[in-house]
């Protein structure tokens, strides 16, 4: 690692009140920039159902390690919400976890050293371009271009990128709170955080024009290894956040569970989904107050109806917006409007604040007492009162046409300052001249005139069907708009502009009142950014409890009669195991009809960690696989899943293989992208992550294809990942069966007469134990019904029973096969048919070891039912040890 501190030397500390780096009057000039633009001209990005809530707002500044490490420092800039977030982590070769990190904060333009990309590469203006050009550009930025094609790469000097500058940046613009002091240590002995932090503030700064008052950013240290790691492809390949087949549709786990109001928790939503949360605390956390909202349908009616009244609304963007005008001096009429705005919004936001405080008010829950806490917190009230000394209560009522502008206007007090009161007189007699001109011109013509406020000002409007002949003379500008007429005069246009005079310096002089305020309102940034953070949480929450209600997240218990049956919502336990009892898929039955979603097991602990999954072609195999991972995001975020019962082992990583496309912008064939795809995943698996690979090695010649299949099967069952491995090698289940840790599944197909639409099968999308049995040429039945002619059909019939008869005289033969299974069935005994026991608490395990311990440390059966189960367990074993040997 090179940690050599060559850089240019900063002479003093922001903050100390000596002369910052790259002052006003020692900025650059738009000629004699720091560093020159090299990188491609950005091109919008692709509109979605959540781009276009979620639109790439990100500077990022990121810089590696050289060397064969890859330590890898980000930091990223939302310049809409003013947040900060710096991360440093270590990756792979593939920088899959640097992707991952820039997915979770999409990127707008993206800042690189110098010395990792050439001024040849740079220029170039596509993805493709760069590929063809000199490969002087650091592995990590070719990465990027492929992943990122139309975000512009800005290459920034090396001497910018300087680590105690980089701290001195964070300890100024951080906003006073609780969490500063922490996040000032984190960063302490993060050398390329702090140098990228420093790059992106300077480029802030020269590039961008913007500066930010001291303590308004919140800026975050973001340790990666407290969230599971997904990597890129496997978003897509879930569909976490966008619908592959069709990009507006809201059929996707993120359109599933989001039913936020506000734009910070669905933020929020995003963030967590991308990378779900792997501390066990903070989860139980999350879900006693999502369990709270659910049995509580008081509080939970009372927090909707609080966040009601803050639909739509940003804290983030208005905090922001208030810190960056508030070191920028407001001249223009343009600017005073805006800035009275934000001051209505300011008020309306934390008059909402207490409506939710009082909702909150009685919850029991750790997580909601925190929120209500901090929604309690005197320094809000005191944001109220300034704003309500101020401003007239009245303003800000009315939206658009001259009913807004009045309110602008009239939004500060009176005898506040003299001389706009003197102005705001001068432009109610503009508007009441004009007024009073419309009034004489429609006695004069006999016309019904009336006024609308435009932004060049007010014209005049009749309706075509009160026009009977031509307008008269003097009138100017005519135009039609929907059914009328809109037109100006001399005489108008003169009132417009003494109107607009006097409006501009009321705006003026209300602003310099208003700059005082916003001052003061600074100061509370932290608070402000607090509550922003404590309604997004509360408003996550509430969404998913509303789902786990809306969506039927359970199971239907049946007591005794006359007592009818009730639905028990399913909270998520998380154990060393994944076992899951009539689970559905969250998103499938968002789309099918209720009840038509068939429900699946599924169990994975450290003695059957590998699953080979078998079946047909559309018997459901890639459901089930898809339905495993996002079950597990949703209990990672801390919602409830829909099963009957539901265990979740925490991952530290989720990784998947599940699609068999070729890969045209990176030259990949569909075998290729299986190796990449494939070498990643053993590259970072650890005994932690969760593993779905979908069909692999169906890309290259069937022998290869078992052969590679097998090799990466053996691999994963060394690192003891758990895996859902889908494959149509039936053979699989033959080569791996010396491992005692794998269990073999199939999709259950009936045998039905052939038809026009099922083809001598019915498929019932039920996951079963074992081997499947022998269903004949499947493909050849497909074949035959896309209208393959019948004697090609009939000579493939022919050479595949030839070939199935001799591999099937082999197995019957072989002696090893017959050792295999008294081995395996001594070892271990089926996970599926223990999980259609009554009672999930009484759930048998593979092995007798696992059993044993997950008794011990995880039953809460009574001491009668315990001892009961014991003694099942022992005959049970003892009968598979007789009938095996």
């Amino acid at each position: 690692m090179n940690t050599a501190r060559s850089y240019e030397p900063l002479s003093t500390r922001p903050g100390t009140g000596q002369s910052r780096p790259y002052t006003r009057q020692s900025r650059p000039t738009s000629t004699s920039r720091p560093w020159t633009a090299q990188s491609r001209p950005g091109t919008a990005r692709p509109q979605t159902a959540a781009s276009t809530m979620h639109d790439a707002s990100y500077i990022i500044a990121l810089i590696e390690s050289r060397g064969i490490a890859h330590e890898v420092g980000m930091a990223a800039l939302d310049k809409d919400t003013g947040r900060v977030m710096l991360i440093q982590l270590s990756d792979c070769s593939t920088y899959v976890k640097t992707l991952h990190q820039m997915h979770v904060h999409p990127p707008s333009v993206i800042l690189v050293p110098d010395t990792f990309i050439s001024s040849t590469n740079a220029s170039l203006t596509s993805s493709a371009s760069a590929k063809r050009g000199p490969s002087s550009s650091s592995l990590s930025v070719q990465f990027i271009r492929e992943e990122f094609p139309q975000v512009p790469i800005e290459p920034v000097p090396r001497k910018y990128w300087n680590d105690s500058a980089g701290y001195q940046f964070i300890a100024q613009f951080c906003v006073e709170d609780d969490e500063r002091a922490a996040t000032l240590v984190s960063v302490t002995d993060k050398y390329y955080t702090l140098s990228a932090a420093c790059a992106l503030f300077k480029f802030v700064e020269t590039r961008l024009n913007t500066r930010f008052s001291a303590c308004s950013l919140r800026i975050r240290y973001i340790p990666v290894e407290g969230t599971m790691m997904i990597d890129p492809e496997t978003v897509r390949n879930l569909e976490l956040i966008n619908n592959q087949t069709r990009k507006k549709s809201t059929h996707s786990l993120f359109g599933v569970l989001n039913h936020t109001y506000t734009a910070m928790a669905t933020r929020l939503l995003r963030t967590n989904i991308l990378a779900p949360l792997i501390a066990q605390n903070a989860l139980d956390a999350r879900l006693d107050a999502v369990e709270e909202l659910i049995h509580s349908e008081d509080k939970f009616t009372e927090i909707k109806d609080a966040l009601k009244t803050l639909n739509k609304m940003d804290f983030d963007k208005l905090i922001s917006s208030l810190g960056f005008s508030e070191v920028r001096p407001t001249t223009t009429a343009k600017g005073a409007f805006s800035r009275v705005s934000q001051m209505l919004n300011l008020r309306t936001a934390v008059r909402s604040l207490p409506f939710l405080q009082t909702a909150l008010s009685g919850c029991k829950s750790q997580l909601l007492l925190v929120i209500y806490d901090i929604l309690s917190d005197e320094r809000l009230t005191k944001i109220e009162e300034l704003v309500a000394e101020n401003l007239n209560d009245d303003a800000g009522s009315v939206k658009g046409g001259i009913g807004a502008i009045n309110a602008r206007v009239f939004a500060v007090k009176a005898n506040r300052n003299r001389l706009l009161d003197v102005a705001r007189e001068t432009f109610k007699e503009n508007v009441t001249d004009i007024y009073q001109l419309n009034h004489t011109l429609s006695e004069q013509h006999s016309l019904q005139l009336s006024l609308v406020y435009q932004d060049s000002g007010f014209v005049f409007t009749i309706k075509k069907d009160e026009l009977e002949d031509e307008l008269p003379k003097g009138f100017i500008n005519v135009s039609a708009q929907k059914g009328r007429w809109l037109f100006s005069s001399i005489d108008l246009k003169k009132m417009n502009a003494r109107m607009k005079d006097s409006l501009e310096e009321t705006l003026v002089l209300s602003d310099r009142i208003i700059q005082d305020v916003v001052g003061e309102i600074v100061a509370f940034s932290g608070v402000l950014y607090s509550a922003s953070e404590a309604v997004a949480t509360i408003d996550l929450l509430w969404s998913f409890a509303h789902v786990s209600i809306m969506r039927r997240y359970g199971r239907v218990h049946t007591p005794f009669f006359p007592t009818p049956p009730t639905l028990v919502l399913v909270r998520p336990e998380f154990t060393d195991t994944l076992a899951i009892k009539s689970g559905r898929h969250p998103v499938l039955e968002t789309v099918q009809a209720a009840g038509m979603v068939v429900s699946n097991d599924i169990y994975c602990s450290d003695a059957a960690h590998f699953h080979i999954v078998q079946g047909p072609n559309m018997s459901g195999k890639s459901t089930y696989l898809r339905q495993t991972g996002l079950l597990t995001v949703m209990a990672m975020v801390g919602c409830f899943v829909p099963a009957a019962y539901a265990s979740f082992r925490l991952h530290d990583s989720l990784l998947t293989r599940l699609s068999n496309d070729d890969d045209m912008e990176k030259s990949l064939s569909t075998f290729a992208n299986e190796m990449t795809s494939s070498a990643m995943i053993i590259g970072i698996a650890t005994s932690k992550t969760l593993v779905l690979i979908d069909e692999l090695g169906r890309g290259t010649a069937p022998i290869e294809g078992l052969g590679i299949a097998h090799a990466i099967a053996e691999e994963l069952i060394r690192l003891k990942c758990f895996v859902l491995f889908a494959t149509h090698f039936h053979e699989l289940s033959t080569t791996l069966s010396r491992q005692p840790t794998v269990v073999n599944l199939h999709l259950s197909v009936q045998r039905s007469l052939p038809s026009a639409s099922n083809f001598g099968l019915t498929f019932q999308y039920k996951i079963l134990d074992g081997v499947p049995e022998n269903i004949g040429h499947y493909g050849l039945e497909l074949a035959k019904l896309a209208d393959l002619p019948d004697d090609v059909v009939s000579e493939a019939r022919r050479v595949s029973e030839i070939i199935t008869e001799k591999n099937l005289r082999c197995e019957e033969e072989s002696s090893i096969n017959i050792l295999t299974i008294r081995r395996r069935a001594l070892l271990k005994v089926s996970s599926i048919t223990f999980l259609n026991t009554p009672s999930p608490e009484c759930w048998l395990y593979p092995q007798l070891h696992s059993q044993l311990n997950q008794a011990l440390d995880h039953s809460a059966l009574p001491e009668e039912e315990l001892v009961g189960y014991l003694a099942r367990l022992q005959r049970d074993f003892m009968k598979t040890l007789k009938d095996t040997l």
